[in-house]
């Protein structure tokens, strides 16, 4: 599983026009699944994403964590994660897992973020998103497991 984590001040997700998901401050997670993931993986990761500090505290270091600010998480699901490049000019993307394995283990993920006491809002599965976001720092980091 990979999680594509940025720091923002707000995110949301657009399908055919109509919003289906929105935050203020907190972050904004791309999940990509491969095809072993588990629900393990799931359960490390969605801790791992709510207790990274990667939020300013008042000396304006990285200290406070996600449920430190009492952010929200806008998680929406992007196979293209697992797009290889390394021959041609094609992405590959035969190690994404196939939507049937993917959907369910994306729906965990958000529940498992909600678990962690995170406020949490979710793309739409499958469909076409248009996704905005202030990046604030910029902070991107890459999350694998």
């Amino acid at each position: 599983m990979r999680l594509l984590v940025q720091r923002v001040s707000s995110a949301r997700v657009e399908v055919a026009g109509e919003c289906v998901g929105a935050i203020g401050s907190g972050l904004l997670v791309l999940a990509g699944f491969a095809a072993g993931d588990t629900l393990e993986k799931i359960t490390f990761l969605a801790d791992k994403c709510a207790h990274l500090r990667i939020f300013e505290d008042d000396s304006g270091k990285m200290n406070r964590s996600l449920l430190d600010i009492h952010g929200s998480a806008l998680v929406v699901s992007q196979f293209t994660l697992y797009g290889d490049a390394s021959h041609g000019r094609r992405p590959d993307f035969t190690a994404a897992a196939r939507p049937e394995i993917a959907e369910p283990l994306y729906e965990a993920l958000l529940e498992e973020f909600r678990k962690q006491g995170v406020e949490t809002a979710g793309g739409r599965f499958g469909a076409e998103m248009r996704v905005s976001l202030v990046n604030e720092g910029p902070v991107t980091i890459m999350l694998e497991k």
